[in-house]
């Protein structure tokens, strides 16, 4: 099994004759991405190198990246072929890395290009590590932040994503603190109670609401119909219950759809009894566009009529919209074709 997939502990309990220097091992390669012998006792050196020889230290390749300004963003190859994309975005408490957990999307959003891709499969704990790894390791990216909000539904690949997590927030390797990561969720339901039950609740949680109400959410969010607005409010309310905590509303602005100032008036009833703050996305092209953003002037009167309801509103701005990095812009579509092409070879 890959090193990335394991913690220090766990990885130590596959070296049973040397778990001390098995430790050490997999400090050194977490914490610098690099392996040698050279700090090893020279009476275990040989034992290290055994170790070594043993464990899979293989890295998906890096097959494209893209910068614009500040913003990166860079694809990785995986065993099978097909790709992940992952967006290193500049942000004021640091550099803060989003995250694939899957290639593709089932829950299908309107206007996500993910979610025109349908879903491939999902990725492993590895391979959602690895994009760490390589951005801090390989590009030499000093990430500080992660945020579950690349390709896919995190709550979809949960066992996946958990399993990530411990090895991600291992102090003993990557050592990146819970209260540094946010998932985020189309508003997967069971998802969010497995999240309250099995996850550190320092975790942040971010909800893409999107909606006002039921009749314009299962437009644009065919999720809506196995969740509708209300469970999905009284899952966030029970996660709010545990231990106070915040949720992070995520709103994509659409143009004449939902970015009037009645849906600001109909979100801020929707979200009363919530510990919330409100993102405000304004929507971003795609490869085959069905929306547009609205006006500047009708984003900013969005977001100063949701504050004058109280709530502590962020008005998103455009970070990699021209590379494709942008919220609801990473994806290809002609995966798709690489993957059936592969299965019919």
């Amino acid at each position: 099994m890959s090193i990335l997939a394991l913690t220090q502990q766990e990885y130590s309990e596959e070296m049973p004759k040397g778990k001390r220097h098995a430790a050490l091992l997999y400090r050194q390669w977490m914490r610098t991405g690099h392996v040698d012998t050279s700090w090893a006792e020279p009476q275990a050196r040989a034992l290290v190198q055994e170790m070594i020889d043993k464990t899979d230290f293989s890295l998906p390749p890096i097959t494209g990246q893209k910068k614009e300004g500040e913003t990166i963003k860079f694809l990785l190859r995986m065993k099978d072929g097909l790709e992940t994309e992952t967006v290193a975005i500049p942000m004021k408490a640091g550099i803060t890395l989003c995250l694939s957990s899957q290639l593709g999307c089932r829950m299908g959003c309107t206007f996500c290009e993910t979610g025109r891709m349908g879903l491939l499969r999902s990725l492993t704990p590895e391979e959602i590590v690895a994009q760490v790894f390589v951005a801090r390791h390989v590009l030499k990216i000093p990430v500080r932040n992660l945020v579950f909000m690349g390709m896919g539904e995190p709550l979809d690949n949960l066992e996946s994503v958990l399993l990530a997590l411990k090895v991600l927030t291992d102090p003993r390797g990557l050592g990146i603190g819970p209260r540094h990561i946010t998932i985020s969720t189309s508003g997967h339901v069971d998802g969010i109670y497995q999240l309250i039950a099995r996850a550190d609740p320092a975790l942040h949680l971010a909800v893409s609401v999107n909606a006002p109400s039921d009749e314009i959410r299962r437009k644009i969010m065919p999720v809506n119909a196995r969740w509708n607005m209300e469970a999905l409010k009284k899952a966030m309310l029970d996660y709010c219950a545990e231990g106070s905590r915040e949720i992070l509303i995520e709103y994509v602005l659409l143009e004449n759809i939902n970015d009037g100032l009645e849906h600001a008036n109909l979100l801020a009833v929707y979200l009363s009894g919530l510990s919330v703050k409100v993102n405000l996305i304004p929507y971003n092209s795609q490869s085959r566009s069905r929306f547009s953003p609205p006006k500047i002037e009708i984003q900013e009167a969005f977001m100063q009529q949701m504050r004058k309801h109280g709530y502590q509103v962020l008005l998103r701005h455009h970070k990699g919209r021209e590379i494709m990095a942008a919220c609801g812009q990473l994806g290809n579509i002609s995966q798709r074709r690489l993957l059936l092409n592969s299965r019919n070879s």
